[in-house]
This record gives structure tokens, sequence and C-alpha cells, in this order.
């Protein structure tokens, strides 16, 4: 599994749950925001400030950014992070975007996963 160099976002974000098909304002811009809309629901992760107070919200989350890019014919990119968190016991919510991948955290485990992934390997930007 490649090696890989990692960014801790400072904020402290929010995941946020709305009903399907609701009209979400989109974020404030910022290091990550994400809006996802499904046929079971719509999902948003946000600064913890940014939550809307009628989503259902689980709050608390550190987030990762993997600093390069790879093309999507390379396998085991996502995986290569992800393997050492579970191996430490550490619950994650990844999510992908063309360029890039982001795993968050809770924060609470943030210390721990920095452990992990250093020992996996990983370079960190904390």
């Amino acid at each position: 599994m490649p090696s890989l160099d990692l960014f801790l976002l400072e904020e402290t974000y929010a995941v946020c749950r709305l009903p399907a098909g609701r009209a979400v304002k989109a974020p404030l811009p910022g290091p990550f925001s994400l809006l996802v809309q499904a046929p079971e629901e719509t999902t948003l992760v946000c600064s913890v400030d940014q939550a809307p107070p009628e989503a259902e919200t689980d709050a608390g989350w550190r987030c990762f950014r993997i600093e390069q890019s790879f093309d999507f014919s390379i396998p085991g990119i996502l995986a290569s992070v992800l393997d050492p968190l579970a191996r430490a016991g550490i619950g994650i919510f990844a999510t992908s975007t063309f360029s890039t991948d982001y795993v968050l955290v809770k924060e609470p485990d943030t210390s721990r996963a920095v452990e992990a992934l250093q020992a996996a390997g990983h370079r960190l930007t904390v």
C-alpha cells in the first residue's frame, strides 16, 4: 500500500442528515464540505457552526485530507488509510472528490488516528 501525505484540517465538523429531497443551503466556502442528495436522505458535512438546526446531527468530527491526487485506476489508496484506522479500532466517515479523498474521525480519536497513520508509514501535517 502506498505511503501518503495527509493534512489534518483545523475545523471541527458535523455530519448531518436531512429528509430526502429537502432543499439545503450550501455551506459557506471553506477547507471542506460535502452535500449528497440520495433517494433515502440528504447528507451534509460542514463545519459544526454551520449545521442546520433542523438536521439530525452528529458533531465532533476531524477531517484528514489526502494531499496527493491519483488516477482512478490505482487501487488501494483509500484502503491504505482506512486499514490502519480499522486495526486501531477507530470508526470513520470517508468520502471522495474527483481529485482526492477525505477521512473523518471523531475528535476524541484524533491522536490515536495520527499515531496509527504514522505507524503505517503515512506523513501527516497536523
